[in-house]
């Protein structure tokens, strides 16, 4: 025999229902719709170990769910609070900097080099603004901006046609 456990159905109003299945059409994150889901089964009565098998979660994640909603009856009280992340690398160099380094010769400021490659400007960008920058980060940020290094292509030279009248008979050919 099954044992019967507690349901926080109690501070679901009808409102609530019609609520939670409105935002459930609305939302396209995941993880938000599993949580409106969750919740508005609980608010049709269905128990919580009985929702928490059908939306394959643990029974404690749909009561701190439901808890979360039932505070303010609002569906954003699920959304996911926000999040610091890792904090920003070398944030002299911004976006406006890069551009600006890569449309400068490198022959101009002392390499030996007429183009730029990643690793020469990343180098080039932390010795400038005195931090340090990977080549993994710049080409991500690179990318971001939407620039793309292309290997230079080589042109062959034609004779210029008027080469007999500038060097004179000599070099006729």
């Amino acid at each position: 025999m099954q044992r019967a456990t507690r349901t926080p159905t109690r501070g679901f109003v009808p409102a609530d229902k019609r609520r939670l299945a409105n935002a459930l059409r609305r939302t396209s994150n995941v993880r938000v719709y599993r949580r409106l889901q969750a919740v508005l089964l609980v608010a049709r009565g269905l128990f919580v170990p009985e929702v928490a098998r059908s939306t394959a979660t643990r029974a404690w994640s749909v009561y701190n769910w439901v808890r979360r909603y039932l505070r303010t009856h609002q569906p954003d009280a699920l959304q996911d609070a926000a999040r610091p992340g890792r904090p920003p690398v070398a944030q002299e160099i911004t976006d406006a900097r890069i551009v600006a380094e890569l449309q400068r010769d490198p022959l101009g400021l002392g390499y030996s080099t007429t183009g730029w490659t990643v690793p020469l400007l990343a180098e080039h960008l932390g010795r400038k603004y005195r931090c340090p920058l990977s080549v993994p980060t710049l080409r991500r940020r690179m990318r971001r901006l939407g620039l793309r290094w292309k290997r230079p292509r080589y042109v062959y030279a034609t004779k210029d046609p008027h080469r007999t009248q500038k060097k004179g008979r000599l070099f006729a050919t």
